[in-house]
C-alpha cells in the first residue's frame, strides 16, 4: 500500500477529477484517513503474463479496510466499473470494495452538509 495522503490532505493531491477531491474533502472534514488509487489489482493476463485489465479503485481507507470507488451517471462507465468490481472480488474475495455511484455521492454531500456540487463522480 502507498503511504497516507500526504500533509496538508487532499490540498496535496492531483485527482483525476473533481468529484475524487470533493469526496477526499469530505474524508478530511471527518478525520478520516485515506489514501488516493495506493493499488492496482490485475483483473485479466495475457498469455505471455503481463497485464491485460487492471482496476485501480479511487480510494483506500486503512481504517476501515476498504477500498471507494466513485463512479458517473454514463452507462458505459457504470456497467464495466461494476464488471472491474464483480472481477476483483472474484479474484480477491477477502478484499472490501464498495461502489459510490453519483447518488451516493450526492446524498452523502447533502448529508454531511456540503453544498451540493455539479460536477459529476469520476
Amino acid at each position: 500500500m502507498a503511504a497516507p495522503q500526504a500533509p496538508g490532505g487532499s490540498a496535496a493531491v492531483v485527482f483525476a477529477h473533481d468529484s475524487e477531491r470533493h469526496f477526499a474533502e469530505l474524508l478530511d472534514f471527518y478525520g478520516v484517513r485515506w489514501e488516493y488509487e495506493p493499488v492496482q489489482f490485475v483483473l485479466q493476463w495475457r498469455a505471455d503474463g503481463t497485464p491485460k485489465e487492471a482496476f485501480r479503485p479511487d480510494f483506500y481507507l486503512p481504517d476501515y479496510a476498504c477500498f471507494i470507488e466513485l463512479t458517473t451517471l454514463n452507462q458505459k462507465l457504470v456497467t464495466r466499473k461494476n464488471a472491474k468490481v464483480r472481477r476483483l472480488r472474484e479474484l480477491h474475495p477477502g478484499i472490501e470494495v464498495k461502489l459510490l455511484y453519483q447518488r451516493d455521492y450526492l446524498a452523502l454531500l447533502a448529508k454531511y452538509g456540503f453544498a451540493r456540487r455539479s460536477t459529476p463522480a469520476a
